[in-house]
């Protein structure tokens, strides 16, 4: 179909637009997991994990700064959204806790950060001679080889735990009672949640290797599925976010400085608003 525009005689294609509709969902809590801590004294019951370290820091360290500024840059830039911390201390919130603390504030993302490490590597080492016969031993070092980010999303091999997860913090809520986990509308509501919700933290996943690759041009490791605690047991899209290598040198020194920080608030800000975008409206293809 064209249009006639006869002040100058040219034949203009009509443009279709792409419909947007709003579909009535709102991103509204986002948690924040500063992963690892400082083992509390005494000890709480659950299981705690004290990270990695670097040549001079510590992940727990680096996790719960860069997880205090993106609080504050996504209060201050995300309109509408709250922010909630599992962790906003040196002291460690045990691994069962930290999702418990998602759900219990029906966060509707949670973002779990930390800073990877490779396991040490075995080297053969020469000790002395003996006998005229070189001597060596193997020891044990530490790996600084590994760069670049990498996102986790979790597996398929806890379904169970996470669709238990679901029946107890979204089925039962929108069912207006406890969710009978045999009744067919539990088990349909519960698989349609667990495929949007993986669907949606494959969706952020993908939103962040790209922009911190495209923008801030890190190393990308990739995309993968583990079947984290943190991740299987909140009930909600969820992805967990190894910003760098503290045991390399360099990207040490990047994770420690004011800049690589603000650069990695900044990407993680820019995917949220993306994804916040996507997920509350449709796009109809006219």
């Amino acid at each position: 179909m064209f249009s006639f525009t006869s002040a100058s005689s040219v034949l203009t294609p009509s443009v279709k637009k792409d419909t947007v509709i709003n579909t009535g969902y709102k991103l509204r809590t986002i948690i924040i997991d500063a992963g690892h801590g400082v083992k509390p004294d005494p000890p709480g019951p659950g299981r705690f994990s004290v990270g990695t370290s670097g040549t001079y820091s510590t992940e727990r360290g680096v996790t719960l700064m860069v997880a205090q500024k993106l609080q504050k840059a996504i209060e201050k830039d995300i309109a509408g959204v709250n922010v909630v911390m599992t962790r906003k201390t040196e002291t460690d919130v045990s691994l069962q806790r930290r999702p418990e603390i998602a759900n219990e504030n029906k966060g509707d993302l949670f973002i779990s950060i930390h800073c990877n490490a490779l396991p040490d590597k075995t080297i053969r080492q020469r000790v002395g001679t003996k006998r005229g016969k070189a001597v060596y031993k193997l020891t044990k070092v530490v790996d600084r080889s590994g760069k670049g980010v990498l996102m986790l999303v979790y597996g398929l091999k806890r379904t169970g735990e996470q669709q238990s997860e679901i029946k107890s913090n979204q089925v039962g809520e929108e069912m207006d009672a406890e969710a009978d986990p045999n009744d067919p509308v539990t088990i349909i509501l519960t698989n349609e949640y667990l495929r949007r919700f993986r669907q949606k933290s494959i969706m952020l996943a993908n939103i962040l290797a790209d922009e911190f690759v495209s923008v801030d041009g890190r190393k990308l490791e990739g995309i993968r599925e583990q079947s984290l605690n943190v991740l299987v047991h909140a009930a909600m899209p969820s992805v967990l976010v190894e910003i760098g290598y503290i045991t390399n040198i360099e990207e040490e020194e990047y994770l420690n400085s004011e800049k690589g920080q603000e650069e990695i608030v900044a990407t993680i800000v820019r995917s949220i608003q993306s994804y916040k975008t996507q997920v509350e409206q449709t796009v109809i293809r006219n």
